[in-house]
């Protein structure tokens, strides 16, 4: 059963000093839900971050929670807390200290704030650091912190702003797992927000794309990979080849001089489209048997795979592959239907 909608945000536009950075956006979030607002930077999603915890109020639009109009309630009134990317610890308080402080503030007693801040510790995989300075923790450790923090307060919506950019690579990608882990045992809602593709991929149960103060498409990591509805969101989202075709009828298209079959329909006949396949759903084979033939101009060893540039007519193919063809060798190229994503053209997708 689907959760019911807890966010929504209805034509929501907001300008600085004349500059439009949200264009009439509309967005609904569900309860339990973890919603990834990805993009390049100043595309809007912080800003849509940040209007949803009241730090921001929207030029035009509202929004709304569970029904309720609270696009002018201060941030203390909305049912949801924030972590940012800067932590934003108090450096004098002990770890204890900067978990319990918003208990303090509503005057709860000492044993329910010490019952909360233990169960935030061992959440966080911190149990035994409540008398540590938050000086002497690294910066994996703050950023749990600062989200024990946040949840102790038990908000039904956290807001999460980049809160991985300042970590290396290795502890993102184990806090990645572990911000997952928490949002499913809470069963709260988590709206994060992230230039990260891969960190969108990861956690998310539901991603918008961003860009230029637009939402290009929100669907689930799957959807959005393997159904990109515009070149914008195929570039974004991992690594594509794009290239110019002709819808023939449902189910066949037209490119590099070659008719393919495909599992698109839907977009009429004989009508131009763009093309996208992804480098890893090409495979190389025999030059005699291959849809296309080409030859490979460039190999790059990228750890789990080759990279390979292969130039085929007009047109030079990225492909992915575990096994390597060196290059100026002659190579085909084959491609099955279901890996061929047919959009609109992006002149048209705008319009």
């Amino acid at each position: 059963m689907e959760e019911p909608r807890m966010i929504h945000l209805e034509n929501i536009s907001k300008e600085y000093d004349g500059v439009t950075v949200l264009d009439d956006i509309n967005l609904y979030i569900r309860k339990k839900e973890f919603v990834t607002l990805l993009g390049p930077s100043g595309c809007g999603k912080t800003t849509t971050l940040r209007i949803i915890g009241g730090f921001e109020y929207p030029t035009t639009g509202r929004v709304m929670f569970e029904g309720k109009d609270i696009t002018n309630l201060p941030p203390y009134k909305r049912r949801v807390n924030t972590v940012f990317q800067k932590y934003a610890l108090f450096p004098h308080l002990n770890v204890y200290d900067n978990i319990a402080f918003g208990l303090k503030l509503k005057k709860m007693s000492r044993a329910e704030i010490s019952k909360r801040v233990d169960k935030m510790l061992n959440l966080v995989n911190m149990a035994g650091y409540g008398k540590r300075s938050v000086d002497s923790l690294s910066g994996g450790q703050q950023q749990r912190i600062a989200i024990a923090r946040s949840l102790v307060n038990e908000p039904e919506v956290l807001l999460l702003d980049e809160p991985l950019g300042a970590l290396d690579l290795k502890l993102r990608k184990e806090m990645q797992l572990e911000l997952k882990s928490m949002q499913q045992q809470l069963g709260i809602t988590f709206l994060y927000v992230t230039h990260d593709q891969e960190e969108a991929l990861t956690m998310s149960d539901t991603i918008v794309v961003m860009n230029a103060g637009h939402i290009l498409q929100i669907g689930t990591p799957k959807k959005i990979y393997d159904e990109p509805q515009n070149a914008f969101v195929a570039n974004f989202i991992g690594e594509s080849n794009i290239i110019p075709g002709t819808m023939i009828r449902d189910e066949l298209v037209h490119f590099s001089g070659v008719d393919f079959p495909c599992v698109d329909a839907g977009f009429g006949e004989n009508v131009p489209v763009d093309v996208v396949v992804r480098p890893e759903d090409i495979v190389i084979v025999g030059e005699d048997i291959g849809q296309l033939t080409g030859t490979v101009k460039s190999v790059l060893f990228k750890g789990v795979h080759y990279e390979m540039m292969i130039e085929s007519g007009d047109f030079t193919w990225k492909v992915h592959s575990t096994s390597m063809q060196p290059a100026g060798s002659r190579v085909g190229l084959s491609i099955v239907p279901f890996n061929i994503h047919i959009m609109h053209p992006m002149k048209e997708a705008a319009k």
